[in-house]
């Protein structure tokens, strides 16, 4: 079971995703609940979800070609980004891959979802867009191995995560400032469970991630040219502070392209999801 936030009639409502049935909202599965998926998560009550979803008649879902998806949820307590993850983007950059994560938080002002604008904020004149795999936080995870680890996500999702990379260059210490404009942290259209992913796979190091601009992919590369594994990253931030359901880690992008307003970006991960936005001036 995947879970999205789907919009109708103007109002972005939580659903679950079957690949085979299509989509239900979470209120025909969950009588009198009327949060969104953030409080899903929250209250521990996915497997429930889960379960109700598994037993549902086919009249309760609708086609997915149907359905207009919005972010899954709005509001994550905590967004955590990495920076020069990908070795060969760090060398594309002249950059050292840091000897620990280079890592920065993102205010939930940027949150936006698939076919919402990216607004190029009038302070900066070269802005940047860049496909990441996002690890989506699924219960409390405080000091956890990273044999551990990834047993604490709900899923994973396709992210486009923005810089103003004029603003970051003239000073390092401007990087918490070039990533927080609004518009600068999408995600979706769907939360995807690890097992949904890795088919059979031991682990996500073969999942590709590409960066695409105007439908021509410029920049792809696998989560095994990762310096930093998902499991470390996760292993590693929960020993700076707690995590808790909803929190996302953004793991890095394969490489970031230059966006004007008119562009189309794109993150593309099979079996996750193809996020698109297109690009204005804000």
């Amino acid at each position: 079971m995947r879970l999205a936030g789907i919009r109708i009639g103007g109002t972005e409502i939580p659903a679950v995703i079957d690949p085979r049935r299509g989509v239900a909202r979470v209120a025909d599965l969950l009588p009198g609940f009327n949060g969104d998926l953030l409080d899903v998560l929250r209250e521990d009550r996915h497997n429930e979800l889960a379960e109700r979803a598994a037993a549902a008649p086919d009249a309760v879902f609708t086609p997915r070609a149907s359905v207009e998806f919005g972010p899954p949820y709005r509001h994550p307590r905590l967004i955590w980004g990495i920076g020069l993850n990908y070795v060969d983007h760090a060398a594309d950059l002249s950059e050292q891959v840091p000897e620990e994560p280079a890592s920065f938080m993102k205010g939930d002002h940027t949150v936006i979802g698939p076919g919402e604008p990216i607004p190029i904020p009038p302070q900066s004149a070269r802005t940047t867009a860049e496909a990441e795999l996002g690890l989506v936080i699924g219960r409390h995870c405080r000091n956890v191995s990273e044999a551990d680890a990834l047993d604490h996500l709900v899923g994973v999702c396709a992210i486009l995560d923005q810089t103003a990379e004029d603003i970051l260059e003239r000073n390092p210490r401007f990087l918490t400032r070039s990533k927080n404009f609004p518009g600068f942290f999408s995600f979706g259209p769907e939360i995807v469970p690890l097992a949904d992913v890795l088919d059979g796979a031991a682990d996500l190091s073969a999942v590709e991630v590409t960066t695409v601009l105007n439908g021509e992919a410029k920049r792809s590369n696998t989560v095994a040219r990762m310096r930093y594994s998902p499991q470390f990253l996760v292993s590693f931030h929960s020993a700076v502070m707690p995590l808790q359901a909803g929190d996302i880690i953004a793991t890095g992008t394969p490489g970031a392209v230059h966006i004007r307003p008119g562009d189309v970006a794109e993150a593309r991960i099979p079996r996750v999801g193809v996020l698109t936005n297109p690009v204005v001036q804000g």
